[in-house]
């Protein structure tokens, strides 16, 4: 009985070498790249986590910054974060948030490059959207709309239509072109909700073109207010 025991023992353990002189090297190559993706994709994580963690903390150095009025160190840090952290989510927070401060004390120039950077670089479609939006008031206030305009051209993120129609018309009006400002004021009314409060300030602006909201949309809001 004990040599059958053995015989079969000796016949399992042949069956397992061939298997594995067989199948041995797929094996292993697959167990090592199911291993080895495993392990990228934890370190992955952890170094996004890591990137995430210290960009907040540049973030706070930014708010600090900004509030405190602090030109050179808010320029430091965004400096900071741009090199280091660039493809974050605080990256766009924080230059949208310099830019602003930068140009509330004058430096226009600083400002339209963090916007120029963050229009072009901001991992995020919509403070990319945000960032062009802000650099085309700042060329318009320079009374660069050639160079306004480009910012407001192209495609943009869905929700942003209506801010861009209406920062078009801005552009067109200040350049005379009175039909062409009417045209995106207009797409810009009719592209906001009625809620939104800047719809408000959409129809003074037709309104001091000498052109009424569009009728379409006062039908709507005609019949909306019949239902309720």
């Amino acid at each position: 009985m004990a040599n059958h025991f053995d015989l079969e023992e000796q016949e399992q353990l042949d069956q397992i070498k061939h298997f594995w002189n067989t199948w041995g090297t797929l094996i292993s190559s697959v167990l090592i790249v199911v291993f080895g993706a495993i392990a990228a994709w934890n370190g992955y994580q952890y170094w996004q986590n890591r990137q995430a963690s210290q960009a907040a903390a540049l973030a706070d150095a930014m708010d600090s910054a900004v509030a405190s009025a602090d030109t050179a160190r808010i320029e430091q840090v965004f400096a900071d974060m741009k090199s280091r952290y660039g493809g974050t989510v605080q990256a766009g927070q924080a230059g949208l948030l310099s830019a602003k401060a930068l140009f509330d004390a004058g430096k226009l120039d600083a400002a339209k490059a963090e916007l120029t950077w963050l229009a072009q670089n901001a991992s995020d479609d919509g403070y990319k959207a945000l960032a062009r939006l802000r650099l085309a008031g700042v060329l318009i206030d320079e009374k660069a709309y050639d160079e306004a305009m480009k910012q407001l051209s192209g495609s943009v993120p869905a929700g942003f239509d209506a801010a861009f129609a209406d920062r078009k018309g801005d552009v067109l009006a200040l350049q005379g072109k009175k039909a062409e400002a009417i045209a995106e004021y207009e797409r810009a009314y009719k592209a906001f909700e009625d809620r939104v409060d800047y719809r408000r300030l959409v129809e003074v602006k037709l309104n001091a073109l000498g052109a009424s909201v569009p009728q379409q949309s006062v039908a709507v809001a005609t019949s909306s207010g019949g239902v309720q």
